[in-house]
């Protein structure tokens, strides 16, 4: 591999100082650069061609000219520009770079080769004389092809340019092409937003923030696009990014405008068609994708770029055994595309192709240390090495080795039972094994799922036969459910088998959503006050329904994550009427349909009807069950005071005594003032109109705070039961319930509140310390057992009381050498500890052997010793 340290160093040293000589520019050649620019091809194509005729004395007009042909696909007439202006221009690194491309796209493959062998040897000969900023960012874009290392490319030649000339725009082009092609999109955006303080006038640089903002931030993604637009109508880069939105989106006409926008500029353009190819796949036709990738690869045979792109957006629709074979065709064509070598590591990772994948993965890195997330990838392997793997079955687990003891075991109950059910339902039986990892660290999860630290918001992601997910450790005081959670993304599991991973993105999260709802009320999306304006809007706002139809575009770049959550409950919605109006198997039709390869317009007609029909129905419906939603409540917000003071609103309230929002604001107010009998009388006036939802800190969470404030225990704790019932994550309420039932020695109900607790967050004591109180009030050593167990894998200030706890639960649940085992263990830490002495001469009395010498009195009560107390396992002082 070339040197390009060396080479640089040694061409900076004959040098001195590197000196860039910016050519100047005539009016007319600045004026035509714009024409171009703004996309006014053909008038920029016909000034150049004209300089370029009347042998005007400036390389700049035939690149210039090159640049516009090669924009519109005249591949032909290229050529002969490119071959004359090389012949009075030898020494050009940047017109040799677009004579590369050129012959390429002429499908000139060998001659292409020789102008790659000719650009190397002209860089290596008489180095002074190609010291310009023009040069030097043709050979930094020479040597990010060849792959060599990026971070040298960028310190021997972009920066030493921009340090030289901090105006010269197009070395922060080149920068932010080659962070974004590395995955560092935080190089990417610093760039462009340093390339636009230079020249704002450029499509390029918006394009390029909208491809570095693009997975991290898809509002000002699209806001740059349509700045890249407003500049250049015509921006075919621009063109092609809006035309993938829209086909992850399943907006898949508005993705064929685009294209054919591109291909009215540029007939055989690669990217439109290799595309349009995606759409014939995602269609169901096999002949128009495969006629389409033929026109991709029709200039250029040996384009690795068209399968990448084709096997990357169907992977993105979840395709991956589909987008993997692209891939396996794009590096056929070239062995060292990268880009497409990760892209297939991913896709087997995704598959469950471990051994594959992950191997993959480490050669790309090594072979591109620049790649972040191909490093990313191979950094977290390193720590899930770490994991440990719990099996049932073909469900295999891989779960952190701390909270594989605490609750691995019940993640594999969880996962049986909703393997039984769901699979049944759906008549699917997976015939490879089934992988779920769980990560306690977030930023984990999301380079494991996404490549890229991010994905806030994400509980869980299914590919199909692989499962990821956060583990309630990531989640903060107030996690979700990580059982409801884990039933969702297995009910994706079940639904993408049965479709062979071919459908569209609401009808996979409105099944799950339903299914979830449907095991567990309170699992699941249901109805809320916000919801509601939603569907019906407001005297100010319009209804944001969106119809099934274009649904799936509502998951992606939703305002605010309020509207996200929407969107998964619109989807169970539609799921719903489905099945109420139409049965569980026409659901099941249309996903067999879906399954052998018809699109989803196609499957829904053959089960249902038009899509356009459900539009209309499911907007009734939708609208139905919102109205029945508290019918009896005032749901207007009209005359809501502006200043909302206490005095105001309970003017307001007086006078419309039964609109909810002015109830709850007045409730609300009352709570911060401490006028609890008051705020009781408002809530509990809500609660008389049906409107409550287990919404944290909504009405019913208020109502119960203000019944523990007055003293009406028995009130509140028939509000906490219905917070519960109605909320999957409710941790707050059952901690207060688990307090008032032990009070109260109600056992069976500690219990049941203990396991809820333990569906939210097994990594803390409490649920574990309650259940096994219960149990062992109950009599029912077997279910004290696992909690106690979970305890001592807590790191317990006294592991001494707890193994006795366990050997005692043990013992009387017939493990006796288990017992026996943990009670030894609890005398190692606490030698003078009485009652596990006595326990362990039990246990070797009952054994046979009572003629061992008992402990004695003296080592049992030994008055210097702390003794652990057999009653709570604490070290009595």
């Amino acid at each position: 591999m070339f040197d390009v340290r060396s080479f640089v160093a040694v061409s900076l040293s004959w040098c001195g100082v590197v000196v860039f000589a910016a050519a100047v520019q005539s009016a007319d050649l600045q004026t035509t650069e714009s024409l171009f620019r703004s996309g006014k091809y053909e008038e920029a194509e016909s000034i150049a061609a004209a300089e370029v005729d009347a042998g005007i004395w400036n390389e700049r007009w035939a690149r210039l000219l090159l640049r516009v042909q090669l924009t519109q696909g005249k591949y032909a007439e290229a050529l002969t520009t490119y071959e004359n202006a090389i012949t009075r221009y030898p020494s050009s690194l940047t017109l040799r770079l677009l004579g590369i491309e050129t012959l390429r796209h002429n499908d000139f493959i060998e001659r292409s080769e020789d102008e790659i062998a000719r650009f190397f040897s002209v860089l290596q000969s008489t180095t002074l004389r190609y010291v310009s900023r023009d040069n030097l960012v043709a050979a930094g874009r020479y040597f990010t092809e060849r792959g060599e290392d990026a971070r040298k490319i960028l310190e021997m030649f972009y920066d030493r340019i921009r340090d030289s000339d901090p105006d010269y725009l197009e070395a922060y082009i080149a920068t932010a092409e080659l962070a974004i092609e590395k995955g560092d999109y935080q190089v990417a955006a610093e760039t462009v937003t340093a390339a636009e303080r230079v020249d704002a006038t450029d499509p390029r640089t918006a394009y390029l923030a909208a491809k570095a903002y693009e997975s991290s931030d898809a509002k000002k993604a699209n806001e740059s696009i349509e700045r890249a637009l407003e500049l250049n109508p015509n921006h075919i880069p621009s063109l092609i990014f809006q035309a993938e939105a829209a086909i992850d989106r399943e907006q898949y006409d508005r993705a064929i405008e685009r294209l054919d926008q591109v291909i009215a500029i540029h007939p055989k353009h690669p990217e439109a068609w290799a595309l349009r190819a995606v759409l014939a796949h995602l269609d169901g036709d096999a002949e128009k994708e495969k006629e389409y990738r033929e026109k991709a690869l029709s200039t250029w045979s040996k384009n690795s770029k068209v399968d990448y792109l084709i096997g990357k957006k169907l992977s993105e629709k979840y395709r991956f055994a589909e987008g993997a074979a692209y891939q396996r065709r794009a590096i056929a064509m070239n062995p060292d595309y990268h880009v497409a070598r990760f892209q297939l590591a991913q896709d087997q990772l995704r598959l469950g192709d471990e051994a594959d994948g992950w191997k993959l993965a480490q050669s790309v890195s090594d072979a591109d240390p620049y790649n972040v997330v191909a490093h990313n990838l191979v950094t977290l392997y390193d720590r899930i090495k770490t994991f440990e793997t719990l099996q049932s079955g073909d469900i295999h687990v891989r779960m952190q080795p701390r909270e594989a003891d605490l609750y691995g075991d019940a993640v594999l109950n969880l996962l049986g039972r909703a393997r039984e059910v769901l699979c049944a339902k759906y008549d699917v039986e997976p015939d490879a094994p089934i992988l779920v990892e769980i990560f306690p660290d977030q930023k984990d999860f999301a380079i494991r799922t996404f490549g890229l630290p991010g994905g806030a918001g994400y509980l869980g992601v299914c590919f199909g036969r692989v499962i990821t997910a956060n583990s309630p450790a990531s989640q903060g005081e107030r996690p979700a459910n990580w059982q409801s959670v884990l039933w969702h993304e297995f009910c994706h599991v079940v639904t993408l088998e049965k479709t062979k991973n071919r459908m569209p993105r609401w009808l996979s999260e409105g099944i799950s959503v339903y299914e979830e709802r449907t095991q567990n009320p309170s699992w699941g999306e249901s109805m809320t006050p916000r919801y509601r304006e939603m569907i019906l809007g407001t005297t100010e706002t319009q209804s944001e329904l969106t119809p099934p139809s274009q649904l799936s575009g509502a998951f992606l770049a939703p305002p605010s994550p309020m509207h996200l959550q929407f969107a998964y409950y619109e989807s169970s919605l539609v799921v719903q009427f489905l099945i109420e109006k139409h049965g569980l198997e026409k659901l099941k039709q249309i996903l067999d349909s879906l399954g052998a390869g018809l699109s989803t317009e196609d499957a829904f007609i053959g089960a249902i009807g038009p899509m356009e029909k459900l539009d209309s129905e499911f907007e009734r419906y939708a609208k139905k069950i919102a109205n029945d939603f508290a019918s009896e409540a005032d749901w207007s917000r009209d005359e809501l005071p502006e200043k909302g003071g206490l005095d105001a609103w309970q003017e307001f309230v007086d006078k419309h005594p039964q609109n909810y929002w002015g109830l709850r604001s007045l409730a609300s107010r009352l709570l911060q003032s401490k006028r609890y009998e008051e705020a009781i009388e408002r809530l509990e006036a809500l609660q008389e109109l049906s409107v409550f939802t287990g919404e944290h800190g909504g009405p019913m969470e208020m109502l119960a705070m203000a019944y523990r404030q007055t003293g009406d225990v028995e009130k509140e704790k028939q509000i906490l039961l219905k917070i519960i019932g109605q909320t999957s994550d409710a941790l707050p309420a059952l901690e207060r319930l688990i307090e008032m039932e032990l009070r109260q020695e109600n056992w069976e109900n500690v219990a049941s509140h203990a396991e809820d607790v333990l569906a939210i967050q097994p990594l803390l004591p409490l649920g574990h310390e309650s259940l096994a109180k219960a149990a062992s009030a109950m009599g029912a050593p077997h279910r004290e057992i696992p909690p106690l167990k979970a305890l001592l894998a807590l790191d317990p200030i006294d592991p001494a009381g707890l193994n006795y706890r366990l050997a005692k639960s043990l013992d009387s649940a017939g493990e006796k050498e288990l017992a026996k085992r943990h009670v030894l263990m609890a005398l190692e830490d606490a030698p003078r500890f009485r009652d596990a002495l006595g326990l362990l001469r039990e246990m070797v009395q009952e054994d046979g052997a009572g003629d061992e010498p008992a402990p004695s009195q003296e080592s049992r009560e030994s008055p210097d010793t702390p003794l652990s107390t057999a009653k709570n396992g604490e070290v009595a002082e």
